[in-house]
């Protein structure tokens, strides 16, 4: 019922609320979704920074933990892509391993999460 495309009708009156709020599929998805978003321009503005701090020393940076936390939250894919595409972290060992490692962990969960709640 979750990820079937059928529209939810409450049963009863304690339904509503499930109703109301949706599936928690689609919590789960929209999650996801803006922590990847928020998470690849995260990893843009500090490359940005980075480059910044050649001519004004004074410019602080986001911290790597903070950048790894923010992939570990569910934004992984947007850190993995940020890595790439403004060509940021990519020398360093811990986000060479580390978000592709939090990326493929991510991807099991979800189709862990689906297999027990969809056939079981």
């Amino acid at each position: 019922m979750f990820l079937t495309g059928q529209l939810y009708q409450p049963q009863a009156h304690n339904d509503m609320l499930r109703a109301f709020i949706g599936s928690p599929w689609s919590w789960l998805f929209l999650w996801f979704f803006f922590m990847n978003i928020l998470t690849f321009f995260v990893y843009g503005v500090d490359k940005w920074k980075a480059k910044r701090q050649a001519s004004k020393p004074n410019t602080r940076r986001i911290p790597e933990r903070n950048l790894l936390i923010a992939a570990a939250i569910g934004g992984s894919l947007g850190a993995y892509l940020g890595m790439h595409i403004w060509h940021h972290k990519t020398r360093h060992r811990i986000f060479q391993i580390g978000v592709p490692l939090l990326l493929i962990l991510q991807i099991l969960l979800f189709f862990i999460l689906y297999v027990w709640f969809h056939f079981s």
